[in-house]
């Protein structure tokens, strides 16, 4: 089995509480109402956020992708740190991949703002490769969903204050 580890750095001008908030604890709320065109919705399949919880992430029609689980493995709420695995979707990479575990921290970074640091460690099938270019859109659906995530909170600075 392969290992493939890969960072990102998004820097914002939000704090990291709220990033975090929005982001890591309240996700399930607010990415199907803000990624409406590509989040159907979120649910919990078990527990409630916490630790060892699964989220369901449906997906729209205009997605490649129906659906992805996510199990928190870890959270520090005053660290503002998060691990968690995607451990099923019906992507076409999933043949390749037994699962994908994420370290999501924010830090603080200039005046007000953060930068959320991502690693992402793909754990693959067997003596399998994957290149750089099949998790492309992956990389780019995530810092997308910052994007839309800083803009609101931009956009609404009392929100997760």
């Amino acid at each position: 089995m392969g290992v493939i580890r890969l960072s990102q750095k998004y820097a914002t001008h939000v704090t990291p509480g709220r990033m975090f908030k929005a982001l890591i604890l309240d996700s399930h709320n607010l990415c199907p109402k803000l990624m409406f065109s590509s989040i159907k919705s979120i649910e919990f399949l078990e527990g409630e956020g916490e630790v060892g919880s699964i989220k369901q992430i449906n997906f729209t029609e205009a997605s490649p992708l129906t659906y992805m689980k996510h199990r928190i493995d870890a959270l520090d709420k005053e660290k503002l740190t998060c691990t968690y695995t995607m451990f099923e979707t019906d992507a076409l990479i999933m043949d390749k991949i037994e699962y994908i575990t994420y370290d999501v921290k924010f830090e603080p970074y200039g005046f007000g703002g953060c930068v959320c640091n991502l690693t992402s460690v793909y754990k693959t099938k067997g003596d399998v490769e994957i290149r750089e270019e099949d998790i492309e859109h992956g990389k780019d659906r995530a810092i997308g969903m910052y994007e839309v995530l800083e803009a609101y909170l931009m956009a609404h600075p009392r929100a997760y204050t």
